[in-house]
């Protein structure tokens, strides 16, 4: 890390960037899921400036991402919104960042959402480039077609085996829930996709997505066994390098506060950017 980085401030008009980048990865996602089983009554339906969501049942991208920098929505909108949740006998997870339009947190506690849990989103400033830094023994590549299985085994059986340091997450998926959003996600977002060998074998995968200058980092896993290894930090690298090179001048990251990844994260330049509260609302 460099000792005369200057920390990143976020304001709002960071804070909006960032959000739409967001939007714009979960509706690619959603979307993906559609087309690959149209059967499926999933929707995707743009809400002040964000989207709500459905790909399918129990996915963790059925959510309301993006929310409250494009004013504030009517309670008719989040009447449909309800609506399409609770006829697909879902709850209602809106993501709300704290630096969004404030009279809607307060909108939605009238309607009876409660608190469930918060989530960190981190930043690095890329204007000054980025040195690479791989960890001895750990080689980091981008991952072509011919080998997207091995790193979408990878990519889920991490976060199906998450690090339990932090607070814990609200929610629980299974393996092939993971892998199919992981799987519809890369399909369509436009993600680039990174392998760690370590040994002679796949470590490690990770996603990297550009958007308006926001370096996306998606989709960071390790296998369990060969955690504590420095493949995450190998992942991070060739991807920040990766994105300073191609003109982003911010990389984010989220993570579970007071969790190992935020932790590494802290320790290789990042800010705590702002944090969004996760809120639910039973159908």
């Amino acid at each position: 890390m460099n000792a005369n980085r200057v920390s990143l401030f976020c304001d709002t008009a960071l804070a909006a960037r960032i959000e739409r980048a967001e939007t714009q990865l979960i509706t690619k996602g959603s979307e993906a899921a559609q087309r690959r089983d149209a059967g499926r009554a999933g929707f995707v339906l743009p809400l002040a400036g964000g989207v709500a969501s459905y790909a399918e049942e129990g996915s963790p991208l059925n959510k309301v991402a993006g929310l409250g920098f494009g004013g504030v929505p009517s309670e008719t909108e989040l009447d449909d919104v309800e609506k399409a949740f609770a006829d697909r006998g879902a709850p209602v997870q809106i993501e709300l960042a704290h630096l969004a339009d404030p009279g809607i947190g307060a909108l939605l506690t009238e309607r009876g959402y409660r608190l469930a849990s918060f989530e960190n989103v981190l930043g690095l400033s890329l204007g000054g480039g980025h040195e690479l830094v791989t960890p001895r023994g750990v080689e980091v590549r981008p991952s072509g077609d011919d080998e997207f299985e091995p790193w979408l085994d990878v990519v889920a059986e991490g976060f199906a085996h998450p690090d339990t340091q932090g607070v814990p997450s609200h929610e629980e998926f299974p393996r092939e829930v993971i892998a199919s959003a992981v799987r519809d996600l890369a399909a369509a977002a436009g993600i680039v996709r990174y392998v760690a060998v370590l040994d002679g074998d796949v470590a490690g995968g990770a996603g990297l997505r550009m958007a308006d200058g926001v370096a996306q980092l998606t989709g960071a896993a390790t296998a369990p066994a060969r955690r504590r290894r420095g493949v995450q930090t190998a992942l991070l690298s060739a991807r920040l390098r990766d994105a300073a090179a191609a003109g982003c001048d911010v990389a984010v990251i989220t993570t579970q506060p007071g969790s190992r990844s935020q932790h590494n994260a802290q320790r290789r330049g990042f800010d705590l950017l702002y944090t969004r509260a996760v809120l639910l609302k039973q159908p």
